[in-house]
């Protein structure tokens, strides 16, 4: 019944039902439907109450909404959007100056967001039309922007790994306590942020290798230069200008959290509060747009707090069904033990992404493994960060990821399908590499949280 009720999810999400509604409402019918053969006790429903209140009242969570703010207030602001423009005046006087532009851009975007979807919109809107009209190629102009969309699950702070934190947190808990520990450790959102450094510059790193290596071999798809096309050099003071708030507000958030000043709710109201400074002193703070910013802020934290409370509904039927012990026998039995089991979990997980967006994995799949993965002896941090990793190369992998359907739907006849397919193939295989590295090297993911926390 566990698997089946699991099967059954993933079978109406991909039919397009809303995702909190389907897994909470397919779990209840499935706990009445066992009930009625007596594979169900319908009094651990009792517990529901007390699961929603603890969501609704976790103080981490309260970061989601602040970084969504935050966020949103940058890119209704224009401030993305004129770093984008004095970057690409900056960097277009280099061949390929543009694409480096749109890699630089676009990490400060994911450290400003978190949120995949609006960095790939953002940057589609604004740079695919200018790369296409300068002659770049619109393969790699199309996977670029979708491969550096994508940098929002990585880097932090990212929203991403703030939920990851919470589930990761709780599931370490839970496997210490079965390992006989009954004075457990922690893992917290400032270790993965801290842990996600590293990985997320060194990803970057190599899309700049990537396009470096490109250029060499083919210099011709990579269009005019800003001095071919006659634009005006931009002066310094214009760059310091556009680059300094963003770039000091990243600083104060995720410099407070990694140095312990702050908590990351602590850090996301000063994100928030200091985007509306930035809004402000740009003059692009007007009563309507704080009321646009307001509007997207409450549709999604609405939606990440109700697909919580599903995946809680569904988390309590699931383990009620006897599912918790029917994994843990799968992953006891697994051939190659916790490489064996790991690179199952690894796998179901990059095929969910294909039909689940991040936040229903981390609440759904991840309560489910993660308990059983790090009381094999699994460092927390080390697997947040190969989850994040994992699901950020299945959203850009061909043909279901999330990040070509957003550039899909801003590209309009600029580009085609198979070329955004074709462009992105690359950078996913830059991510399997990474995550190959990865597994070769915890340490890229451990060493920092050790040395800032003086545990991973």
């Amino acid at each position: 019944m566990a698997l089946a009720l699991f099967a059954v999810i993933c079978l109406v999400l991909m039919l397009g039902y809303p995702v909190a509604l389907t897994l909470g409402g397919t779990a209840l019918l499935f706990a009445f439907i066992a009930s009625l053969f007596g594979e169900f006790d319908l009094s651990l429903l009792g517990l529901l109450p007390n699961r929603i209140y603890g969501v609704l009242n976790n103080g981490i969570l309260m970061a989601v909404p602040l970084f969504v703010f935050m966020g949103v207030v940058l890119e209704k602001s224009r401030v993305a959007e004129q770093l984008l423009t004095t970057m690409a005046a900056l960097f277009g006087r280099l061949r390929g100056g543009l694409i480096f532009s749109v890699f630089f851009v676009g990490m400060l975007l994911a450290a400003s967001t978190g949120i995949v979807g609006a960095t790939v919109v953002t940057m589609g809107l604004m740079s695919l039309p200018t790369l296409l009209k300068r002659g770049y190629s619109p393969e790699f102009s199309a996977g670029a922007i979708c491969a550096t969309g994508t940098l929002g699950q990585i880097i932090p702070p990212s929203i991403a790994l703030v939920l990851l934190g919470d589930v990761l947190s709780n599931a370490y808990q839970q496997a210490q306590l079965k390992m006989g520990i009954f004075n457990p450790k922690s893992v917290s959102v400032g270790d993965l942020f801290a842990g996600a450094l590293i990985p997320g510059l060194l990803l970057v790193l190599l899309y700049v290798l990537y396009t470096a290596l490109m250029l060499w071999w083919r210099p011709n798809a990579f269009g005019k230069t800003e001095e071919a096309t006659g634009a005006e050099p931009i002066s310094w003071g214009q760059v310091l200008t556009a680059l300094l708030p963003p770039m000091l507000l990243i600083f104060l958030v995720l410099g407070s959290i990694l140095f312990g000043i702050a908590t990351p709710t602590e850090a996301a109201s000063v994100g928030a509060g200091g985007a509306l400074v930035i809004a402000l002193i740009k003059g692009q703070l007007c009563r309507r747009v704080l009321g646009e910013v307001m509007q997207a802020t409450v549709k999604i934290t609405s939606m990440v707090f109700l697909i919580l409370i599903g995946a809680s509904v569904f988390s309590l039927v699931f383990r009620g069904l006897g599912g918790e012990e029917l994994i843990h026998q799968l992953f006891s039995n697994m051939p190659g033990g916790v490489i064996g089991a790991m690179a199952l979990v690894m796998l179901v997980i990059f095929l969910l992404g294909f039909i689940l967006d991040f936040i229903e994995i981390t609440f759904v799949v991840v309560p489910l493994v993660a308990p059983i993965l790090l009381a094999m002896g699994l460092d927390p941090v080390w697997l947040g960060i190969m989850i994040a990793i994992n699901l950020q190369t299945s959203f850009l992998t061909p043909p279901f990821g999330f990040a070509l359907f957003y550039l899909r739907g801003v590209a309009g006849q600029m580009v085609s399908s198979a070329q955004i397919y074709r462009g992105v193939v690359p950078f996913v295989a830059i991510q399997l590499l990474l995550l190959l590295v990865l597994s070769l090297w915890p340490a890229l993911a451990t060493w920092l949280p050790e040395v800032i926390y003086g545990q991973g």
